[in-house]
């Protein structure tokens, strides 16, 4: 929900409300709630009322793809500070920080300038999908950890036009992929199934492939800032 926005605000404008219990109980003090029965006990059992409003998916909430996309877009920023921090460690050694690009972890795997490019691509084209807004071309060309962090940037400013109304009807549009064979998914499922993992798939492999060649990052370097505040 988006700061300043009621509860019956955002449940009118994006179809996200849910069936609310109605606690009114007597006055007495000494009642107890029996919350397996889910109901008050007061001398006799009666059942709990609920207040009854239209129930949505999450999935089916404009917000949420907002909201989410937005942690998609800090990972990217993340990835682009992993990249300076190799940068500076192949200077320190020192060697050459473009061998970096075709580093594995395993003989058969994607090389490391692979997982930066489907990264990016995972959260653009997720972002285009959902939206119907055209995403920018990227040719996979990238040799160099610079420019490596000119995708990474040129993805972030993509995802920096979009506002949660870009996402409404995101829920119900039906996704296409050139590897599906013909088939579709809707547009919740796409992304819950397919977009989310398929992008942390690759950024974590990123990760990894750095923190195994001795890139200085730990968890705190994945995580980036948090909202933390006092109680």
């Amino acid at each position: 929900m988006s700061q300043g926005t009621s509860g019956d605000e955002a449940g009118t404008k994006t179809g996200c409300s849910a069936v609310l219990p109605d606690l009114t109980s007597p006055s007495d003090t000494t009642r107890e709630r029996d919350v397996t029965q889910g109901v008050w006990v007061h001398g006799a059992r009666r059942p709990l009322r609920l207040a009854r409003a239209p129930m949505a998916s999450p999935l089916a909430c404009a917000p949420m793809y907002f909201e989410t996309f937005s942690q998609m877009k800090k990972q990217l920023g993340q990835l682009g500070k992993w990249l300076d921090t190799a940068a500076a460690h192949a200077k320190a050694k020192p060697f050459d920080p473009n061998l970096y690009l075709n580093f594995r972890l395993a003989p058969d795997q994607l090389p490391f300038v692979r997982q930066v490019q489907i990264a990016c691509d995972a959260a653009k084209l997720a972002a285009s999908r959902l939206s119907g807004k055209a995403a920018p071309s990227h040719p996979d060309t990238e040799q160099t950890l610079e420019e490596l962090s000119a995708r990474v940037q040129s993805t972030i400013a993509y995802l920096d036009t979009f506002t949660a109304k870009d996402f409404e009807g995101a829920a119900a549009r039906v996704v296409t992929h050139p590897r599906w064979e013909g088939k579709v998914m809707n547009g919740a499922d796409y992304f819950l199934e397919n977009a989310l993992p398929n992008f942390y798939f690759h950024v974590t492999h990123a990760y990894a492939l750095l923190r195994h060649n001795g890139v200085n990052l730990g968890k705190a370097d994945y995580l980036g800032s948090q909202s933390l505040r006092a109680p």
